[in-house]
């Protein structure tokens, strides 16, 4: 099993492991503190972790893996019937899991995912070369720590010894001032594309020390890149997946020894060292379910996800496309577009738009822009304009929610 944390006790004893609030644990520290909640368990047994606190989160998951148990994240926001349906006792299937994780369930149920230590390491060590590695790195957490993005964020530190800065959760104004305060030495982010747009309209510009924004956890409109660009923030776009230890590629290229397919009717596939032996299929790659091309530069680009496709009179329209266009309104903050049911149409495009702070717009002059931009039968017959989306706790949209 891993050792990971006993490694980066050695080599780093006194370098920060852990900032949150007042708390400041070295890599001593932590690995003390792990030891002493380490559980007594089988190599393999499943261990639920359950603490919403991020300082004992840490702590209880290093001990896990000390003992050579499987982690099982369990988020705290989830009803008691969603967490009692994680607790499965036993063991891992695979040899090697180090943490048993469940899929955010988006699109169907979520689906519980093994990642092994082998599996964990080669997405540090991708992620490493895709994005260099500074021995001082300090990565803002402030998703989830029970979503493969949030979790992945404290494995891959022990493993390189840099530190973890966490927040309880994402606050705006907090993150803010992180990033803008050259004293914190915040050098890497990780944040969903609603996160990004909250901060810029925010203020954010020209953080002093961040390297780069890993932004993922859904499509990308490009025009918060441009904003980002516009406002000296460096963004890295990354997709992922939780099969993939939460990263296939990065700036548009796959991590160090990952590969990818697509199929003629545009549906990605992957394989490689950093996903889940359990979660390949019988032709040895892995179904992702979205849609994918490459651009001219041959980088990879996410259209959207397969099952999320609407038919409208025979045409076939990717949600994340038109969202994208509403999104480049300069009232609108967040859309969310899904197909309604329709006896002559099969599907009738629909979409709920969040406005920013402040700005009004009439569903017609939403409907208007959307044909100046995309194809007739791309434009929304019916829009709505709302208070919020709905959304999961790393931040995607739940679409199925919004019809």
């Amino acid at each position: 099993m891993p050792d990971w944390l006993e490694r980066a006790a050695l080599l780093r004893p006194e370098a920060t492991a852990l900032e949150l609030a007042d708390t400041k644990l070295s890599y001593r520290d932590l690995l003390a503190r792990a030891r002493r909640r380490r559980p007594d368990v089988e190599p393999g047994e499943r261990v639920p972790l359950e603490q919403a606190d991020r300082v004992q989160f840490a702590e209880a998951l290093h001990g896990c893996l000390l003992a050579g148990g499987a982690a099982v994240p369990i988020d705290p926001r989830l009803s008691a019937e969603e967490q009692q349906r994680r607790r499965v006792p036993g063991r891992a299937q695979t040899p090697g899991t180090v943490a048993l994780m469940h899929t955010s369930g988006t699109t169907s149920a979520p689906k519980p995912v093994e990642l092994t230590a082998a599996n964990v390491f080669a997405n540090a060590a991708g992620s490493a070369f895709a994005l260099g590695l500074d021995p001082d790195e300090r990565w803002l957490a402030v998703m989830p720590l029970a979503h493969v993005g949030g979790l992945m964020i404290l494995m891959r530190s022990a493993i390189y010894a840099t530190t973890v800065v966490a927040h309880q959760g994402y606050e705006t104004e907090s993150v803010l001032r992180e990033l803008m305060d050259p004293s914190r030495k915040i050098t890497l982010i990780s944040v969903v594309p609603t996160m990004l747009s909250r901060l810029l309209d925010a203020g954010l510009a020209d953080p002093p020390t961040l390297r780069w924004a890993l932004l993922g956890g859904g499509p990308i409109p490009p025009g918060l890149l441009t904003r980002a660009e516009a406002c000296g923030v460096p963004v890295a776009p990354t997709y992922g997946m939780t099969e993939a230890c939460s990263q296939i590629a990065t700036l548009g290229r796959p991590l160090h020894g990952v590969e990818l397919k697509i199929a003629p009717d545009g549906e990605l596939a992957v394989r490689g060292s950093v996903v889940a032996p359990g979660a390949l299929g019988p032709d040895g790659w892995l179904s992702t379910g979205d849609l994918a091309r490459l651009d001219e530069a041959g980088r990879l680009q996410i259209i959207g996800r397969k099952s999320d496709t609407i038919v409208s009179g025979g045409e076939n329209i990717a949600p994340s496309e038109v969202e994208a266009v509403l999104e480049q309104h300069p009232a609108v903050a967040e859309a969310g577009v899904f197909g309604r049911p329709d006896s002559e149409w099969g599907e009738a495009l629909a979409a709920k738009v969040v406005l920013r702070e402040g700005q009004r717009v009439e569903p017609a002059e939403l409907q208007a822009f959307c044909r100046v931009h995309l194809a007739r039968f791309k434009t929304p017959r019916h829009v709505a304009i709302v208070a919020e989306l709905p959304r999961t706790p790393s931040g995607k949209l739940l679409r199925r929610q919004l019809m």
